[in-house]
């Protein structure tokens, strides 16, 4: 049997800083959204609170969603309002480690 959960992970993995340093600029809670890419990988993190962060994380990677990344001024208000909708229903998950190292690598970016 297939684990997709895994199988999400090493997506998030290999596509997720590259759509979040190009998408920096354009959206104002990004450090909010690294903490829930760290959450999403966190072994202690509940599969219920996974499953959505890997939802919306996997959806801000899509390059072709609702509103294609590449048009400007528009390309990122879907992935904001998935993000802001995820994030919110588990913002109880995002420890202050999370947070940390969202912090971190942000400022090494």
């Amino acid at each position: 049997m297939k684990d997709e959960t895994g199988q999400d992970e090493r997506n998030l993995r290999e596509n997720f800083w590259h759509t979040a340093k190009k998408a920096a600029r354009h959206v104002p809670f990004m450090e909010d959204v690294v903490a829930a890419y760290y959450c999403a990988l966190d072994k202690q993190t509940p599969l219920r609170t996974k499953g959505i962060l890997l939802a919306a994380l996997g959806y801000f990677i899509l390059p072709a969603d609702t509103i294609p990344d590449v048009i400007f001024g528009l390309g990122f208000t879907d992935d904001i309002a998935v993000l802001t909708a995820a994030i919110t229903a588990v913002r109880a998950h995002l420890k202050p480690a999370h947070k940390i190292a969202a912090r971190q690598a942000l400022t090494e970016a």
